[in-house]
């Protein structure tokens, strides 16, 4: 016993990186920092970090969002990926590998930013066999949130069935859910703003482009023409309604994002005259069987070639200087951060 409590007092006291952000006269500083693994909240298991990844939320609470993050200060990183340094749970032991992503991680909660987070044991789950730990973040919330809406998706809705529209196509779930829906034999139809973009989005395997601004401007009349079977959203907004008002009987519409807008303005039409299914993705408090079914899926059944085409990947240094190109939306693709070099 006393050998035990000696070696957890030397684990406490072992210092590593971290990037922390700071409230300095009401702006906020990120920077490398020196910190000990007693600085860490309380949790059940200790991971060390090996890669992370840059989300637009991590932007959020590096940028002083109080809506994200409350109090500074704060490292932020909503995704991790790495191996178990100690572990309270009988689930989990040491040198195991293991992901971490939603829950409070990186909000209000020390997140991946850093060589070591602490968490409660029911926020982790093993690394699945045939994924390596950068495959993970490449996936990162982004891919587990497309796991999440394709899955939602192809329960009701079949290739055959019809069209499978996708809203923000060049953003991090929609390229993702092209790939993905593609692979499965699914014909898909990318909306986008970015008319450069569309043989990127051929590539990924959309069938179609649809400018935004051709949704946007679709007719206002609370039914339309239906020419999609199901789609995912990522934006929200009109272009959510106007999908909606032109999907077809018995169709599914996933989303999961609202940059556009999280307000709707339309009638009950669609779903009592088509009876649509609007279904919401909450990716932050899944549940862990149905996470862990998921990420199994992304390891193999949905595996695509296009995984690692598109990502960059940073140290701890660089984290600022992306953090500000990703608020200025000047970063195209994933961008993961190597943690432990």
């Amino acid at each position: 016993m006393l050998i035990f409590k000696t070696r957890m007092k030397i684990m406490e006291e072992t210092k590593f990186r971290a990037f922390v952000v700071e409230e300095q006269d009401g702006e906020f500083l990120g920077q490398i920092k020196t910190k000990q693994i007693s600085d860490l909240p309380e949790g059940d298991v200790l991971i060390k970090v090996h890669y992370s990844s840059l989300n637009y939320k991590d932007a959020l609470s590096a940028s002083g969002n109080k809506g994200v993050t409350r109090k500074y200060p704060h490292t932020p990183g909503i995704d991790a990926v790495g191996t178990v340094a100690s572990s309270k749970s009988d689930t989990f032991k040491v040198h195991d590998k293991v992901i971490v992503t939603s829950y409070d991680l990186g909000m209000n909660t020390d997140g991946g930013f850093a060589e070591y987070i602490r968490v409660p044991s029911n926020w982790v789950l093993k690394l699945p066999e045939n994924m390596t730990m950068k495959e993970a973040m490449i996936y990162g919330t982004a891919g587990f949130t497309t796991g999440m809406s394709v899955m939602r998706l192809i329960e009701r809705i079949n290739p055959e069935d019809g069209k499978i529209v996708v809203s923000g196509a060049t953003g991090g779930v929609g390229s993702s859910s092209i790939s993905i829906l593609s692979k499965l034999g699914y014909s898909v139809v990318a909306i986008t703003g970015k008319e450069l973009e569309k043989d990127y989005l051929f590539s990924l395997g959309a069938k179609e482009i649809l400018l935004r601004n051709e949704i946007e401007n679709f007719d206002k009349k609370p039914l339309l023409k239906p020419i999609f079977a199901g789609a995912i959203d990522t934006v929200g907004g009109v272009i959510l309604e106007n999908i909606i008002k032109a999907t077809k009987p018995m169709g599914v519409i996933t989303c999961c994002g609202n940059v556009a807008s999280p307000k709707l303005e339309l009638t009950v039409f669609p779903f009592i005259l088509r009876g649509l299914t609007l279904i919401g993705i909450d990716s932050q408090n899944c549940p862990m069987d149905y996470r862990r079914k998921v990420w199994e899926m992304l390891a193999n059944n949905w595996k695509t070639e296009h995984l690692t085409e598109s990502y960059s990947e940073i140290n701890l240094e660089e984290v600022q200087e992306k953090i500000n190109l990703m608020l200025q939306g000047k970063l195209k693709g994933r961008t993961i951060l190597k943690v432990i070099e």
